[in-house]
C-alpha cells in the first residue's frame, strides 16, 4: 500500500515503476485491481480536492474516482506526461461530468415543484443560476487541467500555446484550406496516430489527400498539430471554446 503522499510521480525511478505497472495492468486484470488498491489514498485525495470536501470510501464520489483511475490506466500513453498527473485530470473530469448530470436530473425532476405554502415559490426560485461561484470554480479548475495537459502534449512537439496563437491563419482562404486538411485527417485517423507516434505532422499525406497546397500546411504546421491534438484527446472545454470563436465548417472536423 502506498502512502497518501505518493500522489506525485516526479522522481524518475517512481515514474518508471508506475509506468511498468500500468502496462502490466492492461494485460492482467488482477494487476489493475492491485494497482487501484495501492493507490486508494491518492484516489481519495483527488476525489476530495475535486469535490471540495473530505471523501471517504463510502461516498459515491470515491467510486466514481476509482472508475476514473481505471479509465486513466486504459487510456494512458507516455506522451501524456506523468501518469498520476494524467490520472488526476481524468478523475476530476469524471467527477465534474457526474456532478453536471446530477444537477440536470434534479432540475428536470423537481425544479418546478412548489416548496412554499403560497404555492408560488418553487425549487427553481431557490437555485442560483449556472454562473454561481461554485460552478465557476469547477469550470476554472477543469480548464486549468485541460490547458496543463495540452501544454504537456504540445511540448512533445516542441510547441507552446504562444506558438499556436502566432501561427493561426489570418486570411479566410487560408483558414478554410487548413480546415479542409483537418477534415481529411478526421476521416483518416491513421494520420493522427502517425503524428502522435512520430511527433511530426504528416504533411505529404495530408496535402495529397486533402488537395491543400503543401506550402500552406508547412506554414501553419503548429496550428494544425494543435488542432489535431485538441480534437482527438477530449478537451471538452477547449473544444467548446473553439466552437464559439471559429466559424462553422462545411463538414465535421475532428469532433
Amino acid at each position: 500500500m502506498v502512502d497518501s503522499t505518493e500522489g506525485r510521480d516526479d522522481m524518475p525511478r517512481e515514474h518508471s515503476e508506475i509506468i511498468t505497472r500500468v502496462i502490466e495492468a492492461r494485460i492482467d486484470r488482477s494487476a489493475v485491481d492491485a494497482l487501484i488498491n495501492d493507490y486508494i489514498p491518492f484516489i481519495k485525495s483527488e476525489a476530495s480536492k475535486a469535490s471540495g470536501r473530505a471523501i471517504t470510501e463510502h461516498d459515491d464520489e470515491f467510486s466514481i474516482a476509482m472508475i476514473g483511475f481505471s479509465e486513466a490506466i486504459d487510456s494512458y500513453s507516455e506522451s501524456r506526461g506523468a501518469f498520476l498527473n494524467y490520472a488526476s485530470v481524468v478523475i476530476r473530469r469524471k467527477l465534474i461530468d457526474n456532478h453536471r448530470k446530477e444537477s440536470r436530473h434534479i432540475g428536470q425532476v423537481s425544479i418546478h415543484e412548489p416548496i412554499a405554502a403560497d404555492g408560488d415559490t418553487t425549487v427553481a426560485d431557490t437555485i442560483r443560476d449556472a454562473s454561481d461561484a461554485y460552478n465557476e470554480m469547477e469550470i476554472r479548475d477543469a480548464t486549468k487541467q485541460e490547458i496543463m495537459e495540452l501544454t504537456i502534449q504540445l511540448s512533445d512537439f516542441g510547441l507552446s500555446l504562444t506558438d499556436i496563437a502566432d501561427n493561426c491563419p489570418k486570411q479566410d482562404r487560408t483558414l478554410e484550406s487548413c480546415r479542409m486538411a483537418l477534415a481529411y485527417a478526421a476521416e483518416n485517423l491513421e494520420l493522427i496516430a502517425m503524428m502522435k507516434r512520430t511527433f511530426r505532422l504528416p504533411i505529404s499525406a495530408m496535402a495529397e489527400g486533402s488537395g491543400v497546397q503543401r506550402k500552406i500546411l508547412e506554414r501553419h504546421r503548429k496550428y494544425l498539430v494543435a488542432l489535431m491534438l485538441i480534437y482527438s484527446n477530449g478537451y471538452e472545454i477547449i473544444r467548446g471554446h473553439l466552437k464559439q470563436v471559429l466559424r462553422p465548417l462545411k463538414g465535421e472536423v475532428l469532433v
